[in-house]
């Protein structure tokens, strides 16, 4: 017990850099308190003492501001960080090494008692504050949910999730940072699951269909102005599209035909 207690509280000096030392960290940080509880009150729940179980849970939740089910299955050094109003379902399993932010619900969709209606998370998974991740499935190990995401699909290993309903989106690897930066995303740890360089798919998409109109506007600019050489009359319909078209200021150039 006293093993796992160390290792949560040297996670919590490397993931944190507001924590100063081991005794801050041990007597200040409500995540270590709640998992410390959560061991006694799962003991109890495996052992088929179901009440005691949830008792101990609640005087968790009380004192902590911490909700997580005896039944769930927490993982070695995971961290809680801020912790307030963290929800974990029964069936839900965190592995080693995760980061769960203030606001977080890892909850279910299914009322089928005994099924497995909550996430697992992987190993080094992060989720940033007010995430809500629901449902019986996988978030891949090393994947990122962003701050206030909805997930309710499954998340690739090493994907970062955003929005709601959460899309996966890709990172790009990030410039000049700090050491201590450094060596925690070479962990493969993003503090709240987001990085300077999120690109969102959709931005990406909605830039593509503007490029792609761009384009159809450049190509038919340079066919009527090829008709025109080529002695082709232009009715006036055909004038005033093309000067509608010129009128539209996307930011393109003068095409060269």
């Amino acid at each position: 017990m006293f093993q796992r207690l160390r290792e949560d509280v040297a996670s919590v000096l490397d993931r944190d850099p507001a924590a100063r030392s081991f005794f801050e960290v041990l007597t200040c940080y409500p995540g270590i308190h709640a998992l410390v509880l959560h061991r006694a009150a799962h003991a109890c729940w495996k052992a088929g003492l179901f009440w005691l179980g949830r008792f101990i849970s609640h005087i968790g939740r009380v004192l902590t501001g911490i909700e997580i089910h005896p039944g769930a299955t927490m993982g070695r050094r995971v961290f809680i960080d801020h912790g307030m109003g963290v929800v974990i379902g029964e069936t839900a399993v965190i592995g080693d090494d995760c980061t769960i932010y203030q606001g977080v619900t890892l909850g279910g969709t299914s009322l089928y008692r005994g099924s497995k209606r909550h996430p697992t998370l992987g190993r080094g998974v992060v989720v940033g504050a007010g995430a809500q991740v629901l449902g019986g499935f996988d978030v891949g190990d090393g994947a990122k949910v962003g701050s206030c995401a909805v997930v309710v699909k499954p998340v690739p290993a090493g994907a970062t999730a955003v929005g709601n309903p959460a899309r996966i989106i890709e990172t790009r690897v990030p410039g000049e940072q700090d050491e201590k930066a450094r060596r925690a995303e070479q962990a493969g740890f993003t503090a709240y699951g987001v990085t300077r360089d999120m690109e969102d798919p959709m931005a990406k998409a909605l830039t593509a269909l503007v490029d792609h109109a761009l384009e159809s506007d450049r190509r038919l600019e340079c066919l009527m102005e090829k008709l025109e050489r080529a002695g082709v009359k232009l009715d006036d319909e055909a004038r005033e599209e093309m000067a509608d078209h010129a009128r539209v200021d996307l930011g393109k150039v003068r095409p060269n035909c």
